[in-house]
């Protein structure tokens, strides 16, 4: 379908995904959009706090289906079409990360959920930092999935395959499908693609204060060929209150630490979305504050 890394971001898994139906899904009049959504689970009802995924760039909610499978089990899911994904059509109001910020907070709250982990791929992970930026009392903890606080955060060559994107690109494709079934008009998604270039290569601007001033605990993960530089990654890890020198010392964990890094071996950007279950096994015993493992050597 593309030719770039970024196109390939918006193809979706080989096989047809796998897992549980929603218990909820529709549509919600949010900031101008109607907005689709799906919840997996019982609200209100788990002790547990919901998880809330946020798609990457032209992905949509079937794309998060192993991600759901994954984590439904232990705790309700929220999963959600961006502005002009998937099920929910584009409007003439432009794109930002703030505002994609401000109608996931409008959503967990048209569903009355007062508080939620909140796992963002890629453009969702800025989304993601957005949402706990601009809307803390909703965020409990706060997982980025191959994503950046800032433009300097990703490699040159990423903006200049976004730049190569146009509505051409997408012929074919599922994301062309998609758009196509609420919005028939070749302009609409020409339009629509333009808009994503425009947001993606503009990015987002958080500064390193802002970082430090997010209240919700954070996991940041990353591949090692991964479009991010590892150099921002390590720099989100640090400003989220990452590295204990004590344990330095020490050679080990005695609290639970304030932020955690991963960084997966041989993987990419695409790649990493890929990585269900091996990220799971990291990501839920981070939302569940398990205490760090300190085995004895002797």
């Amino acid at each position: 379908m593309g030719v770039t890394a970024w196109a390939a971001e918006s193809s979706p898994p080989p096989s047809k995904p796998q897992g549980p139906s929603p218990s909820r899904s529709g549509h919600l009049p949010i900031n101008g959009l109607k907005l689709y959504y799906e919840v997996y689970g019982e609200l209100g009802k788990s002790k547990t706090a919901p998880l809330l995924l946020i798609p990457g760039a032209f992905l949509s909610t079937d794309s998060m289906k192993p991600w759901v499978a994954a984590f439904a089990a232990k705790r309700p899911v929220i999963v959600f079409d961006q502005q002009g994904h998937g099920r929910t059509a584009d409007t003439s109001r432009k794109m930002s990360y703030e505002q994609f910020g401000d109608d996931a907070a409008a959503l967990l709250r048209a569903l009355k959920v007062e508080r939620a982990d909140v796992m963002g791929y890629s453009q969702g992970g800025g989304v993601a930092l957005q949402l706990a930026l601009r809307h803390p009392t909703l965020v409990n903890k706060l997982v980025s999935l191959s994503a950046t606080y800032r433009k300097d955060g990703w490699y040159p060559a990423v903006f200049k395959a976004i730049g190569g994107l146009s509505a051409e690109v997408f012929a074919g494709s599922p994301i062309e499908a998609a758009f196509k079934k609420h919005t028939a008009d070749p302009k609409a998604f020409e339009a629509y693609i333009e808009k994503m270039k425009v947001l993606n290569i503009n990015d987002q601007n958080i500064t390193d204060a802002q970082m430090r001033a997010i209240s919700a605990k954070t996991m940041v993960i990353v591949g090692d060929a991964d479009g991010v530089k590892l150099e921002h990654a390590v720099a989100m890890f640090k400003l989220r209150g990452g590295g204990d020198e004590e344990a330095a010392a020490t050679g080990m964990l005695t609290k639970v630490p304030a932020a955690r890094l991963v960084i997966l071996p041989a993987t990419s950007h695409i790649g990493i979305s890929g990585e269900v279950k091996v990220l799971e096994s990291m990501v839920t015993p981070f939302l569940e504050d398990a205490p760090p493992a300190n085995p004895s050597l002797w």
